[in-house]
């Protein structure tokens, strides 16, 4: 892995892991305007407690070394949760700006994902 490609995956993947921790203690913890936001998009008000707790679970993932088929859950998991985010902001006809947090976290995911270390990477057997 080249220095440039290593920079490039623990950028996005330290911004990416601030904002779905920031996101997920609100959410867990049910702060006011999480829970408000999540319930004017049309979820329930208990939505946010099991996002919230997985995003946490997610970023310990990413973060820790080894665990790589853990990693790609946790991967697959943000990119689901983002893209969802994404498209019931436009569904629901909210401004563009609201759709930026989801959008940027969505775009650090796939980068991170895509940069990520060989040692990092699920490495899958033929048999």
């Amino acid at each position: 892995m080249t220095k440039r490609n290593k920079i490039i995956y623990w950028v996005a993947t330290l911004w990416m892991s601030l904002g779905m921790l920031s996101g997920g203690i609100a959410q867990l913890f049910q702060v006011k305007d999480a829970v408000d936001g999540v319930v004017r998009l049309g979820y329930p008000a208990y939505f946010p407690i099991i996002i919230g707790f997985w995003k946490i679970l997610g970023v310990i993932a990413v973060l820790l070394p080894r665990f790589p088929l853990i990693k790609e859950w946790a991967y697959a998991g943000f990119f689901f949760c983002m893209s969802g985010a994404l498209f019931t902001h436009i569904a629901v006809g909210d401004p563009a700006m609201e759709s930026f947090g989801p959008a940027l976290l969505l775009v650090l995911t796939v980068v991170s994902w895509y940069f990520r270390p060989a040692d990092r990477k699920l490495v899958l057997v033929n048999q």
